[in-house]
């Protein structure tokens, strides 16, 4: 019977791999204060999260192999669960100076931490360079191990080029709405949230047990890439019509002139008058203009129009489920776990 991981076993593995890469990290006799700068970054970044990506790669592995994980096994999924989340520190606190943001995780993002300010973009670096180190200490002899590694450098430049696109869709001090499209949004979504969210994890666990023949990981990836995409999508609905004491912050992508679903599908509808009031108001730091632009999504009836695509979209992901071949050791279930989490989400 597969086993569902839990935050607790999951965070009880990194203490060995933080110590795997600081004992790296002595070999070239780091002098000891940069050694506690390292160990800081290390303690503050990649933990304190809700870690999905991460503990999806045990969990997916158990759900390949229809049972719970033996030690190892155990440990070995979990290690490159910890690389998936090492990745994904490495995007936020980048992520958080080019935005410009002030919190994370309830406390100072990095850069505004004391001492910190631009010393965080190395810090950055550090964050991903470490995974290539946990890969050759615990991987090296692995039949996959080039193949992580490539499918860890690919995944990292498909986010980037999601990222770069949005950049440079949607400064936030320069509002311009015919920047946006339909075709700009799912390009965004694909590539900055759902590869390293969604396809990274499953892909690690077929890796991890000889199972990532090229079907297998094509079949995750047709599945797992539309999932990623309702996945960011149901978060733009969220931000608007989520309430904030279930999402646990209020929403800011009116203000923060982001290109969100939301604002893509009111600008494929909107008459002339609805698109004057959309130039005139969104993107700006302004509750009444933003109050504007709420009222606006209401009178577009875009809750009902989101209410629809979900239906839609989870009743396709159901069909391409349904017809998953399982005869290279790919399981429904696996997939499955994934869109049982996200439908109807609150937060």
């Amino acid at each position: 019977m597969a086993q569902k991981t839990t935050l607790d076993e999951f965070e009880a593995v990194y203490p060995k791999l933080e110590e795997a890469i600081l004992e790296h990290a002595r070999k070239y006799k780091l002098p000891q204060g940069e050694l506690d700068w390292l160990k800081a970054n290390l303690e503050t970044n990649p933990l304190g999260g809700k870690c999905n990506r991460g503990m999806s790669v045990p969990d997916s592995v158990s759900l390949l192999l229809g049972s719970a994980l033996n030690e190892e096994q155990y440990f070995q999924a979990a290690t490159l669960g910890w690389m998936a989340e090492l990745l994904q520190a490495f995007f936020l606190v980048s992520d958080d100076m080019m935005d410009g943001s002030i919190t994370r995780r309830g406390k100072p993002c990095w850069y505004r931490q004391e001492g910190v300010g631009m010393i965080a973009i190395n810090d950055s670096f550090i964050l991903e360079s470490s995974i290539y180190v946990l890969l050759r200490k615990y991987f090296r002899s692995h039949p996959a191990y080039i193949d992580i590694v490539e499918l860890f450098h690919e995944t990292t430049f498909q986010t980037e080029m999601g990222q770069l696109c949005d950049l440079l869709t949607a400064p936030e001090d320069k509002v311009n709405l015919d920047n946006f499209s339909m075709t700009k949004y799912q390009f965004i979504v694909i590539y900055k949230t759902a590869y390293y969210s969604f396809y990274l994890p499953v892909a690690l666990a077929l890796h991890q047990l000889n199972l990532a023949t090229p079907k297998n990981l094509k079949q995750a990836e047709d599945i797992l890439i539309p999932l990623g995409e309702y996945f960011q999508i149901q978060d733009d609905y969220l931000d608007n019509f989520g309430l904030p004491e279930h999402i646990g912050k209020i929403g800011t992508d009116i203000k923060d002139n982001k290109c969100s679903w939301l604002v893509n599908q009111a600008l494929e509808i909107a008459t002339p008058e609805q698109r004057k009031i959309l130039e005139d108001n969104y993107g700006q730091k302004d509750d009444a203009k933003e109050a504007v632009i709420k009222k606006l999504y209401d009178d577009m009836k875009l809750k009902e129009r989101y209410e629809a695509f979900e239906e839609k979209r989870a009743g396709e992901i159901r069909a391409m489920i349904e017809r998953v071949d399982e005869s290279e050791g790919l399981k429904k279930g696996v997939f499955e776990v994934f869109l049982n989490k996200i439908y109807k989400r609150t937060k």
